[in-house]
């Protein structure tokens, strides 16, 4: 059994009708959020997951007519179509003859061929006959294209883009015996007038309409194709003219338009039968929205995100809606005069920037639930609150989600380009939410009310890291940590009013940390310029100062930082992907060992579990790893998301580890049982005695120093060439800082083993320049 299992998604990454599917058996509604497949049982609200193995992008996504498997496309370098077993979520076949990306996929209604249609850099179109893994024609396209469909007898299928409609024949294919794939045979559909159109979307017809084709146009208008490929008649959908997809039964034609805006029509005449409903406006307030009745009282100014894809269930009649604002609707269409919701989710549509977990969250915030609460900031100005309750149940006090989203907090900004909420920390006692954005600016809004209480412009860069300090110590203070090599201390207690600068860093700051429970203990700090500061306060006439006691400096830049809880160490991941212990009270590094079972990359992200037992870090190469603090042994490694892991929490309660991500996508990871019960272990005897020793027999007093991890180097490398940091991350922390040009591992050395087995630490004899 795993360490640990991917428990719930947060977030959905579909763009187009490609990724979006229904089962036409069981109704589960497929979607993509990053490298993961999302099985979603709507009336249930319960999940299921197919992690893609090749931790590449999920781009497309289609169910076999039975439901039995499910075919998804990919993107990256050399991308395959992959067939997976519904029922167990493992993959049977792995298809890979595209070179850049695949954009579409689909089943033939008999389930001998899949169709995969490459992105506008690949521009091939394969047919597989993927039982025996060969492709058995192929042809390539001029134009991008958004959509393909199969006809109900499997003997054609019909891709569509940019003045593109062609249908693609498959008799000969059929007739083949070569070994070779021979060219796919296609013709153009006749578009008359509309030949300058851009086609969204396509579905061939079902029943008594299976000779026609229907495609929907950006500029609003439903088209039908007859047996003769011409264009023999359309409708304006009227509608503004961004986009479209289609989805259709035997009896009902949907199109998902812009603003919104869902469609009806009768597949025999075009002719129109019903507006679906609209899903919430945009910058609505979800705590608000208590009851059923306030989703169709909105005022007549309300503008709503556009439907990217809709696909519908035949056997249960529902139609599942996704929008540009990444949110999810499950309508229940059984009577188009009486449509009704069956479920919803509202996700973050853009990069998740941190998360604050293990929070106290006022009742009014988290409906009596708060020991449950999480917090999420993103680069689409808000600040959500969800609750960890019980998942499955479809009870939820916010009408417009399902998935746990208690509270919004809307920030709105000028027209800056550069917003987004970069930071965000609750203050000890629940009451206050601080947050930095990537302006510079800093608020504070009061949790119970959501009222913003605070707003000064505090930094002249992007906020990177805020810390409160612990109440134990008598003070509360709040640090503020930036892009422009500041630290501000403010007072909590007399309305923020600033307590001291600290300019000490030359670089960016990356983490800022308060360390202990009286004044004897320290404030720490990280950066870019590759130092590690440790402060204690003191008192004076003018009030608390910090002041520096130790300075250390690395031979990397340090990237993030987390305090043990016995707060007599903390761990600093690096760019080289190792984890640095420090100890408080000296200042000296105590421990080094690897935080990441990859050779590329850097650490981005360190978080020590409340026990102080284990440490989880984020890779840039987009994983997650767990290690034994004290061993530095790797008990568990994940993947998932598709873009960078930005953070990562554990949960109070030892049982969950939470990760967001630039992919806008949450995950929640359920660990182990046996890492649970190690964590909570070690919390009970932190309780009876803070000076518990680790669940493992290894010791921190292992010793490794920096310099026995490299090999000497000549005086003219120790200036490298400018360090910059993996392309996805270059808006995130673009770094002004130098490094070696080569990381090379740290190998094992005798003086470690002197170190492990209790001898004395190894002493520098001679010096020389």
């Amino acid at each position: 059994k795993p360490a640990v299992t991917l428990e719930k998604v947060l977030g959905i990454t579909s763009s187009g009708n490609s990724a979006l599917a229904c089962d036409p058996r069981s109704g589960l509604v497929a979607y993509p959020a990053g490298c993961v497949v999302v099985l979603l049982n709507p009336k249930k609200n319960r999940q299921h997951h197919i992690i893609n193995t090749s931790r590449k992008t999920i781009t497309a996504l289609s169910f076999s007519p039975d439901g039995k498997h499910l075919v998804t496309g990919e993107s990256g370098h050399l991308p395959a179509v992959r067939v997976w077993d519904v029922a167990e979520r493992k993959q049977v076949a792995e298809l890979q003859k595209h070179k850049y990306g695949v954009s579409c996929v689909a089943f033939s209604p008999n389930g001998k061929y899949i169709v995969s249609v490459g992105n506008q850099h690949d521009m091939m179109v394969n047919v597989w006959a993927w039982k025996k893994d060969v492709i058995v024609a192929a042809n390539k396209v001029s134009s991008k294209v958004k959509g393909v469909s199969f006809s109900e007898d499997s003997s054609y299928f019909v891709t569509v883009g940019n003045r593109h409609v062609k249908f693609w024949y498959l008799d000969h294919c059929k007739a083949n015996k070569a070994s070779a794939p021979v060219p796919l045979l296609g013709r153009s559909g006749l578009l008359g007038e509309l030949r300058n159109n851009f086609f969204c979307d396509v579905a061939c017809g079902r029943g008594s309409k299976s000779d026609s084709t229907f495609c929907i146009t950006s500029s609003g208008l439903l088209c039908e194709f007859n047996s003769k490929r011409m264009l023999d008649k359309w409708v304006d959908l009227r509608v503004s003219e961004r986009g479209g997809s289609l989805s259709l039964s035997e009896h009902m034609i949907f199109c998902g338009c812009a603003d919104g805006t869902v469609r009806a029509f009768r597949p025999a005449d075009l002719h129109f039968v019903c507006t679906l409903p609209w899903p919430h406006p945009l910058g609505s307030d979800v705590s608000s929205m208590t009851e059923a009745s306030h989703l169709f009282n909105a005022t007549a100014d309300a503008r709503y995100p556009d439907t990217v894809a809709v696909t519908y269930d035949p056997v249960s009649c529902r139609l599942s809606c996704v929008y540009n604002d990444h949110s999810l609707y499950v309508w229940d269409v059984r009577d188009v005069q009486r449509v009704g919701k069956v479920h919803s989710a509202l996700f973050h549509p853009a990069c998740v920037w941190d998360l604050e977990v293990n929070a106290y969250v006022p009742e009014e915030v988290a409906s009596g639930l708060s020991s449950g609460a999480f917090l999420t900031s993103s680069a689409d100005n808000t600040v959500r609150v969800w609750r960890m309750d019980d998942w499955t149940q479809t009870h939820s006090p916010n009408i417009l989600s399902q998935v746990r989203l208690t509270s919004k907090i809307r920030i709105l900004f000028s027209s800056e380009t550069r917003t987004g909420i970069r930071t965000i920390c609750v203050s000890p006692d629940g009451k206050h939410l601080a947050s930095g954005d990537r302006n510079g600016m800093l608020r504070v809004h009061d949790l119970s009310s959501m009222k913003e209480i605070l707003k000064v412009e505090a930094h002249d860069a992007e906020i990177l890291s805020l810390k409160y300090s612990k109440p134990e110590t008598g003070l509360k203070l709040l640090a503020t940590a930036s892009r422009d090599r500041l630290i501000h201390v403010l007072d909590a207690e007399d309305d923020y009013s600033l307590v001291q600068t600290l300019d000490e860093h030359s670089s960016s700051i990356t983490a800022v940390r308060f360390a202990g429970e009286t004044l004897e203990k320290l404030m720490i700090s990280c950066g870019a310029d590759k130092s590690i500061y440790f402060r204690t306060a003191h008192k004076t006439d003018k009030g608390t100062e910090f002041r520096r006691s130790h300075h250390m400096v690395r031979k990397t830049t340090l990237y993030d930082m987390d305090v043990d809880a016995t707060c007599k160490y903390a761990a600093v991941g690096c760019q080289d992907r190792c984890i640095r212990i420090f100890n408080i009270s000296s200042g000296k590094q105590k421990k080094l060992y690897k935080g990441s079972l990859s050779e590329d990359g850097s650490l981005l992200r360190v978080q020590i579990d409340p026990s102080g037992q284990y440490v989880a870090t984020s890779c840039s190469d987009k994983t997650i790893s767990i290690f034994d603090f004290y061993t530095g042994e790797c008990v568990a490694t994940m993947f998932g998301h598709s873009e960078i892991v930005t953070g990562i929490k554990f949960t109070s309660d030892c049982r969950h580890l939470i990760s967001v991500s630039g992919d806008s996508c949450i995950f929640v990871w359920r660990l182990s049982p046996e890492l649970t019960i190690t964590m909570r272990e070690r919390l009970h005897r932190l309780r009876e005695n803070p000076n518990t020793p680790p669940s493992k027999t290894s010791s921190l007093s292992q010793v490794i120093p920096e310099s026995s991890k490299r090999p000497r180097r000549r005086w003219s490398h120790r200036m490298g060439s400018l360090e910059v940091m993996v392309k996805s991350m270059l808006d995130l922390t673009q770094l002004e800082t130098f490094a070696p040009k080569k990381n090379p591992s740290c190998p094992p050395h005798d003086r470690e083993r002197q170190s492990s087995l209790g001898l004395q630490e190894p002493v520098v004899r001679s010096v020389c320049l």
